[in-house]
C-alpha cells in the first residue's frame, strides 16, 4: 500500500506541475505562436533541459539512489552524511565547467543541435543569446534532482514532485508580464527558464535541512561512494536517457524542415507527456529506491511482485491514455492551444505529430518501469546495449520516415534540392515522432526480454491486457460519437470547447472503468504487490 499511496501522492504533486503546465503552453501558444522565433527559444530551452535529463534525472539519479539507498541500510548516518557531501560538491564542480563552456561556445552548441539555423543568421543569433541565458539552468536543476533523489530515497516524494511548477508559474509570469516590454519577447522566457532553476533548488533545501542531509559541498572524486556513482553512471549516460537523446535527434532534424516543425513538435510532446510524467515517471521514481532496498536485503520475489505490479498500473493507465490523446488529438489542440498566434494549420500539425507519439506512450511507459530493475541492481550494462540499439534504430527510421513523407508530399520532385525541398511542405515532422514511438516499443522489448535471464521479468496476464484492450475500444466509441467535430470546435468560444472536452474524457473514463470492471478486474488487484510462491532461492 505504501507503493501505491507514494505513487499517488507523486502522482497528485505532478499533477499539480502538469495543469500549470498546460496553463503555461496555452499562454506560450497564445502569445508567441509557433514562429522562427519560439523555434529558437524551444531549442534553447531544450538543450540544458536535455542534459538535465540526461546527466542529472537520468544517469546520475539512477546511479546515485542505489547507492545512497545502500549507505542507509547500513544505518550509518554519519557515512550517509559523507556520501551527500562529497557527491553535492562533485557534481557542482562538474556542473560549474560544463555550464561554463555552455555558455562560452553556445554559438557551437546551437550548430550542432540545430543545423538548420544556420542558414537563418537572425534565428541562429537569437537562438546563441537565449541559450547563454537558459544553460545556467543546467547547473541549478541538477542540483535540484540531487536534492530530490535524497529527499525520494527517505521516502519523501511530495515536494521534489510539486518543484517543477516553479518552472511553469516563471514561465507564465515571464510571458505575460514582462515579454511585452522587450524587443524580442522570447527572450523573456530563457530569463524566466533561469530564475525557474534557482527557485527550484531554493525550496529544497528546507527539507533537506530538517532530515539533517543538508550538503555541505566539498569535491571527493576519490570517495568511495563517488567513485561508484561515477562508474555507473558512464555506461547509463545512454541507458537512461535513449527517449530524450530520440527528442534532441528529433529537433535536430526538425530543424531542417519548415518552420514550425520544432514548435509542433513541442507541444505534441508536451501533452504526451502528460500521462508520462504522471504516472511513469511516478512509478519509476517510486519503485526505484524500493527495488534497491529490495535488492540490498536480497528480496528476490518481493523483487519482482513490485516490478509486476508496476507495470500491470503502467498498462491499465498507459494504454487508454494514449488511446485517448489519440482520439482527442485536433479537439485537444483546438481546446488547449488555437488561440491568437496558434493558427489552424499548428492544430493539424501538431495533432498529427501527438497521434504518431501516442503510438509509442505505452512503450515510453514501460521503459521508465523496466529501466530500474537494472539500474537499482546496479547493473548498467546491459541497458546501454540495449539503448545503443534502440538509439541507432531511431536515427535510421528519422531519416527514412522523414524522407518517405516528403517524397510523397512533393510527388518525388526533388529538383529545388533537397534542403529545399524538405524545408518546403508542412507534415514530414510526424515521421520524427513516429521513428520515437517504434524505438521506445524496442528499447521496452529488450528491457524486458534481458530480464527473463536472471528470471526477473514482470509477467502480465493476456486476460488483464485483453480487458484493457475491450475497454479502450467501449471508451473510443462514447469519445467519438460525444465530441464535436475539429470544425464545429473551432467555431465555439473556449468555455464551449473545455465544456465539451471535460465531457468526452469524463465519459470515456467512465466508459473505460466500467468495461474493465464487467470484465472482472477489480481495485484489490492494483493495490499492492502479490509475491509469488517461493521458488526455494529467497536470496540472488
Amino acid at each position: 500500500m505504501s507503493l501505491l499511496k507514494n505513487t499517488f501522492r507523486f502522482g497528485s504533486m505532478t499533477l499539480i506541475s502538469r495543469i500549470l503546465g498546460f496553463v503555461r503552453d496555452i499562454v506560450l501558444a497564445r502569445w508567441f505562436g509557433a514562429t522562427a522565433a519560439t523555434d529558437a527559444f524551444f531549442v534553447a530551452f531544450k538543450i540544458p533541459n536535455f542534459l538535465r535529463r540526461l546527466f542529472a534525472e537520468g544517469s546520475f539519479s539512477l546511479a546515485f539512489v542505489p547507492v545512497l539507498a545502500e549507505y542507509r541500510e547500513r544505518g550509518d548516518q554519519a557515512a550517509l552524511k559523507s556520501l551527500i557531501d562529497a557527491t553535492a560538491g562533485s557534481l557542482m564542480a562538474v556542473l560549474l565547467l560544463i555550464t561554463g563552456l555552455g555558455m562560452m561556445f553556445a554559438p557551437w552548441v546551437i550548430r550542432l543541435f540545430a543545423p538548420g539555423f544556420i542558414d537563418q543568421p537572425e534565428q541562429f543569433a537569437l537562438a546563441s543569446e537565449l541559450l547563454r541565458i537558459t544553460f545556467p539552468y543546467l547547473l541549478f536543476i541538477a542540483l535540484t534532482a540531487l536534492a530530490g533523489g535524497i529527499l525520494n530515497t527517505l521516502g519523501r516524494f511530495a515536494l521534489p514532485a510539486l518543484t517543477p511548477a516553479l518552472l511553469n508559474i516563471s514561465l507564465i509570469i515571464a510571458a505575460v508580464v514582462f515579454s511585452q516590454g522587450l524587443d524580442e519577447p522570447v527572450r523573456a522566457l530563457a530569463w524566466g527558464v533561469l530564475v525557474a532553476g534557482i527557485l527550484q533548488l531554493a525550496v529544497q533545501l528546507p527539507a533537506l535541512a530538517r532530515h539533517g542531509v543538508l550538503p555541505r559541498p566539498w569535491p571527493r572524486f576519490r570517495h568511495p561512494g563517488v567513485k561508484r556513482i561515477l562508474k555507473l553512471m558512464l555506461p547509463t549516460l545512454f541507458g537512461s536517457s535513449v527517449a530524450q537523446v530520440s527528442l534532441l535527434l528529433d529537433t535536430l532534424i526538425a530543424s531542417l524542415l519548415i518552420a514550425g516543425s520544432i514548435s509542433w513538435l513541442y507541444y505534441a510532446d508536451r501533452l504526451m507527456e502528460f500521462p508520462l510524467g504522471l504516472f511513469g515517471v511516478a512509478l519509476s521514481t517510486v519503485i526505484l529506491p524500493t527495488l534497491s532496498g529490495l535488492h540490498a536485503s536480497g528480496r528476490r520475489q518481493d523483487f519482482r511482485a513490485t516490478l509486476e505490479w508496476a507495470l500491470l498500473l503502467g498498462v491499465a493507465i498507459g494504454v487508454p491514455s494514449a488511446v485517448g490523446l489519440a482520439v482527442l488529438a485536433e479537439p485537444l489542440m483546438v481546446t488547449l492551444f488555437q488561440y491568437g498566434a496558434f493558427d489552424e494549420q499548428a492544430v493539424s500539425m501538431a495533432a498529427l505529430a501527438l497521434t504518431a507519439y501516442c503510438l509509442g506512450l505505452p512503450a515510453f511507459i514501460g521503459v521508465k518501469i523496466l529501466a530500474p530493475a537494472y539500474f537499482s541492481r546496479q547493473d548498467a550494462r546491459t541497458p546501454v546495449r540495449i539503448a545503443v540499439t534502440a538509439l541507432a534504430v531511431n536515427m535510421l527510421l528519422n531519416l527514412l520516415f522523414v524522407l518517405l513523407i516528403i517524397h510523397q508530399l512533393a510527388g518525388g520532385d526533388f529538383s529545388a534540392g533537397l534542403f529545399a525541398t524538405l524545408a518546403a511542405f508542412p507534415g514530414a515532422h510526424v515521421g520524427l515522432a513516429l521513428a520515437s514511438s517504434v524505438s521506445a516499443w524496442l528499447n521496452a522489448i529488450l528491457l524486458w526480454r534481458n530480464l527473463r535471464g536472471p528470471g526477473l521479468a514482470p509477467g502480465l496476464p493476456g486476460r488483464h491486457l485483453a480487458r484493457v484492450v475491450v475497454a479502450c475500444i467501449g471508451m473510443s466509441v462514447v469519445v467519438l460519437a460525444l465530441v464535436p467535430a475539429t470544425e464545429q470546435m473551432l467555431a465555439f468560444g473556449l468555455f464551449q470547447r473545455v465544456g465539451w472536452l471535460f465531457a468526452g474524457i469524463f465519459a470515456g473514463a467512465l466508459v473505460y472503468a466500467v468495461v474493465l470492471f464487467a470484465l472482472g478486474a477489480r481495485p484489490s488487484q492494483f493495490l499492492r504487490p502479490v509475491a509469488p510462491p517461493p521458488d526455494g532461492a529467497e536470496k540472488e
